[in-house]
């Protein structure tokens, strides 16, 4: 096992960057002209509207004049295809239907899910993209991973168990829809030492293991736990509550059915997800207010774009998802050679009080710092839709024990208050709430909402 490769494609992963650049440029020109010659909606829309060809995309500077597309306009497309074809089809995906032999689907929680549509080749690149994180963190045939996501036809169903089989796990594709008993079931029976899940239900099944099964978490021989959906070993004391509750190291990744994928290392403090589809995806950033493009200098911090290379389903271009990131550009301390990110949240999920932007995710890393005098779990409280929030910030935050006394109470909001202020630059409104009385949720969960619904 000495001379065991560290990476799964190291002609490719540590590949030096100026010779990464040259491959990314070579396919994206080949990529572009796929593209134009595939796609209406690509050929009309987004070349010719700004008197583009790929014959006239000669810099990078000019490919960033290809204006971007957005999930509202990949929704737009499907509908005018089915109106147009009666499929939804026609417009941007680029391989003949006979050649497509995956339709992905996003959940569609904020409207009509979007399709994503893939050939024998796209689910290669996939498969090739999941082998590579999970061989980084230590994952070898003889593995057996317990996959507690939403399965089915979503991006962290069918692509990622393909993906884990590709490169000789073995799947237990569990999923979710049928609750945690069931989950815990399914790995007292088949013992796997790997667990994919939210850091939402992650959190969950340590407060529930022992009372439905007599049991503590890190009793069930979970070694890796991979976060997915959520951010996890991103936030300090999630990651710790996670390392502790299952005695297991705690990795944040990204990546289901699409080209842009993501691992974290072991490195303390966390420095991000190293970012290793650079071969098959073109990585940018842009201002989330207007759009211009954003330099990719350490430390940059945009609204994520990302253009598939070497795809043939449905290849994305400029597309806008609508993910705020940080990325790295300096050597990080593990040794794995490339750039890094932070997904810092949705841009439909900030929220702005009096002219500072606030991320849940940042306000759930302050709250975890204060357990066991909280339990980690908040609710941030709108009065109206945001993202501008009248003053003051309204959180609801359980606190550790049923046994805290008054006085504790107290200090327990004086030092979040405290901290929040110092840290987030805006004053919160705090009410603590007692122990498990907030929802607890198997998928993603959601840290905000609306006065009315509650």
């Amino acid at each position: 096992m000495k001379n065991e490769k560290k990476y799964w494609n190291p002609a490719i992963e540590t590949l030096p960057s100026a010779q990464m650049k040259a491959l990314q440029w070579q396919r994206l020109k080949t990529q572009l002209q796929y593209n134009y010659e595939h796609s209406e909606f690509y050929r009309e829309e987004k070349f010719h509207k700004v008197n583009l060809t790929p014959a006239n995309i000669n810099t990078f500077e000019d490919f960033q004049k290809i204006p971007l597309m957005t999930k509202d306009e990949h929704r737009w497309t499907q509908e005018e295809s089915l109106r147009r074809f009666g499929h939804p089809y026609g417009l941007t995906t680029c391989a003949p239907i006979d050649k497509i032999i995956r339709i992905n689907s996003t959940s569609g929680t904020t409207g009509q899910p979007t399709l994503y549509t893939l050939t024998k080749n796209d689910v290669n690149v996939l498969n090739e993209m999941h082998a590579r994180k999970y061989w980084r963190t230590g994952l070898r045939p003889g593995n057996i991973v317990l996959q507690a996501l939403s399965l089915s036809m979503f991006t962290g169903g069918l692509p990622l168990s393909d993906g884990l089989q590709a490169m000789g796990l073995c799947v237990v594709p569990v999923g979710i829809e049928g609750g945690t008993q069931r989950v815990l079931d399914f790995t007292l029976l088949t013992r796997p030492d790997v667990f994919i899940a939210t850091p939402s239900f992650g959190e969950y099944l340590i407060e529930q293991t022992p009372k439905l099964i007599g049991k503590e978490a890190r009793e069930l021989g979970i070694r890796w736990f991979y976060c997915a959906g959520e951010p996890g070993a991103g936030i300090p004391s999630l990651r710790k509550k996670l390392q502790e509750g299952f005695g297991a190291k705690v990795f944040d990744h990204t990546g289901g059915g699409h080209a842009f994928h993501g691992i974290s290392c072991d490195v303390e403090p966390y420095p991000g997800m190293h970012f290793i589809s650079p071969d098959h995806c073109v990585l940018e950033l842009v201002d989330p207010e207007t759009k211009e493009p954003v330099a990719m200098t350490d430390g940059a911090i945009g609204e994520m774009v990302f253009t598939f290379l070497d795809w043939e389903g449905g290849p994305f271009m400029r597309y806008a998802l609508g993910d705020l990131i940080q990325i790295f550009t300096d050597p990080c301390a593990c040794g794995w050679p490339e750039m890094r990110f932070k997904i810092l949240g949705r841009a439909d999920d900030m929220l702005i009080c009096k002219g500072v932007n606030i991320y849940p995710a940042a306000i759930k890393s302050v709250v975890g710092e204060f357990v066991p005098g909280t339990t980690g779990a908040l609710r941030i409280i709108l009065d109206s839709p945001g993202p501008l929030v009248s003053p003051p910030l309204k959180l609801k935050i359980e606190y550790g024990h049923e046994d805290m006394t008054d006085e504790e109470k107290h200090n327990i909001v004086r030092g979040l208050t405290d901290i929040i202020r110092q840290r987030l630059r805006v004053n919160p409104q705090i009410e603590l709430v007692r122990p498990q009385s907030l929802p607890r949720e198997a998928g993603k969960t959601s840290l905000i909402v609306h006065e009315k619904d509650i």
